[in-house]
């Protein structure tokens, strides 16, 4: 018996007990499809974010002083040596907090930064309309914002924000510059926030530490050297490393890839389990499939069927229990990932070719490993036993 005797075997077989073969493979089709749209959403994901933060450069360094008082704060005389390092491109203090803005009835929360026109360069943020935060702004201490693209069409709608007023924490400011629409990022939308000078914000909140500095580098090439530079500059300050931190934006990007790594593994994993499910539930209707036939095989080892026929038969039909439902897994698996990808932005739909093979190819080994065993015990019967099985 040839291979294409085989195949028709095994689909006949397949085509006499329709409804147990679908759900037979059903196991089959709920793993591989699974696999595919958890692992491809979860690398998809990964690659979005990598891509954002790649999109601002490798090349930005956040110093963060840790501690009270005079102790956790960097003076302006130490951030204008800095300035001055060669390789340091920008460099912006920058100081958070969630406050709620007003402009007349309407009211939102916004993310407050208090920051300079380097930190919207070093982070690529860019305006639609206005003007950006200028040094006389830092020395004057003036009340002017920046505002997103979000804040503006909720406080201003259908008005031009540019010259209006804004209150933030019961102080007026005026509206400079609006934002173009930044999307979100990992911590959170970018057009929710309200950019006004740093020394503005220190007496607006009350906060005359500077503990957080951003730095833009030249090129990445200078990134150690300038961080070793300041590390001997803090080090030489705080006589301790407990003191600060120095935060270097390609330690992000390199343990962001080994935790989502590690984690569509685990995914993948936790789906390849019903998988294995799958095939232990082909493995018990083949093993069905033997008994109910058992006559049948006495009558083939009869007329001179060979044992490697019968092993082909059963495993064959296995294989193609299998494949077809690997198949119809695969294709339920892109289609899910596809219309999770249209319906939410922040999804990446796209099906890595590797993971589909990778699904396909470990149900078609399930149908192989999980067939062997009954094949082999239909193969084993003996003819004359079979064939007085009633």
């Amino acid at each position: 018996m040839n291979l294409l005797q085989a195949l028709k075997m095994g689909f006949s077989g397949i085509a006499g007990n329709k409804l147990r073969s679908i759900l037979t493979m059903l196991g089959i089709i709920i793993g591989v499809a699974a696999v595919i749209v958890l692992v491809s959403l979860a690398t998809g994901t990964t690659q979005s974010i990598t891509d954002r933060i790649s999109s601002m450069g490798s090349n930005l360094l956040t110093v963060n002083i840790r501690g009270r008082g005079n102790e956790g704060s960097l003076t302006q005389a130490e951030m204008n040596k800095w300035r001055e390092e060669e390789g340091v491109q920008y460099l912006a203090p920058v100081i958070n907090s969630s406050q709620e803005v007003k402009a007349g009835t309407e009211s939102t929360s916004a993310n407050l930064i208090g920051t300079t026109d380097d930190y919207l360069q070093m982070n690529s943020l860019k305006l639609a309309t206005g003007r950006s935060l200028a040094d006389m702004d830092m020395e004057g201490r003036t009340q002017v914002a920046l505002i997103g693209s979000e804040i503006a069409e909720t406080l201003y709608e259908g008005q031009e924000p540019l010259g209006q007023n804004i209150k933030i924490s019961g102080n007026n400011f005026k509206v400079v510059g609006v934002m173009e629409s930044a999307g979100s990022s990992m911590t959170g939308s970018n057009d929710t926030r309200v950019f006004i000078p740093y020394t503005t914000a220190q007496r607006l909140l009350k906060e005359s530490r500077i503990s957080q500095v951003n730095i833009g580098v030249s090129t990445a090439e200078q990134v150690e050297e300038v961080k070793a530079f300041l590390e001997g500059e803090l080090l030489d300050k705080y006589g301790s490393e407990d003191y600060y931190n120095i935060f270097d934006q390609t330690e992000l990007l390199s343990t962001l890839q080994e935790t989502t790594a590690m984690m569509a593994v685990l995914v993948g994993g936790i789906a390849g389990i019903s998988l294995v499910v799958g095939g232990i539930g082909i493995m018990n209707i083949m093993l069905v499939s033997v008994t109910e036939r058992t006559r049948e095989i006495g009558i083939r080892k009869a007329i001179g069927a060979k044992k490697r026929h019968i092993l082909s038969q059963f495993l064959v039909e296995s294989i193609v229990l299998s494949c077809v439902g690997g198949l119809i897994g695969v294709a339920l698996g892109i289609g899910i990932t596809k219309a999770a990808g249209a319906l939410v932005e922040s999804l990446n739909g796209n099906v890595s070719f590797t993971v589909v093979a990778i699904a396909f190819g470990f149900s078609a080994a399930i149908g192989i490993i999980f067939g062997v065993y009954p094949a082999n015990k239909a193969a084993s019967l003996n003819p004359i036993e079979a064939l007085r099985y009633q």
